[in-house]
């Protein structure tokens, strides 16, 4: 029995100066050590890593570490070629060389469905990595604070408000990067003044830029606190001179205590309301506040993976649960007799049916509401039997009465698309239990250098 076991209390204490050796990595990258049985995460730590570590803080079950020192180092370590990679919290794991990172993710998909859904024989596919895995993201929405009298603009630091000044990011759209440097100078120049969280006062917030990267289309996005914006004109004329490729420059109002990023208000102060983006054939018009995936060469892969997965013949009448602004939606259109999209977010909807237009796709359908009261009643009221259900729902997962109207519906085929391991893995089982099988889980590198992951599951009915 572990001396924590015995006593109940940890068998390391705050500040101790211990030798571990790293046997896993947390879902957020840290390294996992365990001491008497007792897990220590650790920063910047690899498996197969020998280090000294300083204790910082210990809880019940578990506690944290600082790497003060390595004894031996993983093959798979390397050097990070971001300048301040160990203050900004963006990415986790650019000290662990792309191979590792895609080896990482599918073990930890593996992990997962094992010991949350009990699933044992599911294939997982290696993970669909990039070929460059470098300046992939097309949305920048960075915090603007002062610094010394002027604008700074960048990330929080690890598990802090403070802002991290940063002019490039290695990971973000050069064009993105660019136009976030040229609107802080632009604003710093004519006097802005960064909103206080602590004083709720100041006037810019954030600075965010979206690039359609297969159209060149820019929008730029200034969150302010109230509807003023002093000398609103001369810093959109000089927005349009610095940025050739802006097609549309928006306000966004949140006048709120809150660390949620956009209000309730939008405007455009030049411009077009929306900038067009590809994902293979689809066109897809893009607001200030649209959810679009933030990884377009990714997206097709993820996308292209359900699709196939989806099997369909143009004879199949397919559900989208949780369907956005329709992006899985008109994929599946491409090759389906009927889509039927639901979601609870009225603005995604309208987008949605904006993109159905803009595509001249007649035979898809969306409708506002809970994916779990909707799809019954399309069932019951209107008749609607789903040859194919898929669903994408948020981290959380899928909501459990939704499982169990999938599993009275009992459709030939269910596509799962997760960004939590921990959730599909829970979710699968349930499906399982009600006669699905899954068959194969293929894991896709939506954003490298980061712990996440996507996955995209293919389950089918067989029956209990």
């Amino acid at each position: 029995m572990s001396k924590q076991n015995k006593q109940g209390n940890a068998p390391v204490q705050k500040n101790e100066i211990i030798d571990v050796t790293f046997e896993d990595l947390t879902h957020e990258g840290a390294g996992v050590a365990k001491v008497d049985g007792y897990a220590l995460f650790v920063p910047n730590a690899l498996p197969g890593e020998q280090a000294k570590v300083k204790v910082v803080k210990t809880k019940k079950g578990y506690g944290f570490g600082k790497l003060l020192e390595h004894t031996k180092e993983s093959e798979y370590r390397v050097e990070p070629p971001c300048p301040i990679y160990k203050q900004c919290g963006g990415c986790q794991l650019q000290h662990l060389s792309y191979e590792g990172q895609l080896d990482y993710k599918q073990n930890q998909v593996k992990n997962v469905l094992q010991r949350i859904g009990g699933l044992e024989n599911v294939t997982v596919h290696p993970t669909l990595g990039m070929e460059d895995p470098w300046r992939y993201r097309n949305k920048a929405q960075v915090p603007v604070g002062m610094e010394e009298g002027g604008l700074v603009a960048g990330f929080y630091q690890q598990r802090s408000h403070q802002i991290i000044n940063m002019e490039r990011c290695v990971i973000q759209d050069e064009a993105n990067d660019e136009a976030v440097s040229r609107v802080k100078e632009i604003a710093d120049q004519y006097g802005i003044k960064a909103y206080d969280e602590k004083i709720h006062k100041g006037t810019l917030r954030h600075i965010v830029a979206r690039h359609a990267l297969n159209t060149d289309q820019l929008m730029v996005v200034l969150v302010t606190k109230g509807t003023e914006l002093p000398n609103k004109k001369n810093i959109i004329d000089e927005i349009r001179q610095a940025l050739p490729n802006v097609k549309s420059i928006v306000q966004n109002i949140n006048p709120k205590r809150t660390n949620v990023i956009f209000g309730e208000q939008t405007k455009v102060l030049w411009g077009e309301e929306y900038i067009y983006d590809t994902i293979g054939e689809i066109k897809f018009a893009i607001s200030a506040r649209s959810f679009y995936q933030v990884n377009p060469k990714q997206t097709k892969v993820l996308y292209d993976k359900a699709l196939e997965y989806a099997n369909l013949t143009g004879r199949e009448t397919v559900i989208d649960a949780y369907c956005g602004i329709g992006t899985i939606s008109l994929f599946l259109a491409q090759k389906a007799k009927h889509v039927y999209g639901v979601e609870i977010v009225p603005e995604a909807i309208s987008d949605a049916k904006r993109n159905a237009k803009l595509n001249h796709m007649d035979n898809v359908d969306f409708a506002v509401g809970e994916a779990e009261e909707v799809i019954p009643w399309w069932h019951t009221a209107q008749g609607i039997t789903p040859d194919v259900i898929v669903v994408d729902p948020p981290r959380k997962g899928c909501d459990e009465k939704l499982l169990e109207t999938i599993i009275k519906m009992k459709p030939e085929r269910v596509v799962y698309v997760s960004c939590n391991p921990a959730t599909l893995a829970r979710d699968l089982k349930i499906l399982e239990e009600g006669g699905f099988e899954t068959k194969e889980v293929q894991p896709v590198d939506m954003f490298p250098q980061t712990a996440h992951v996507e996955c995209v599951s293919q389950i089918i009915w067989k029956g209990n």
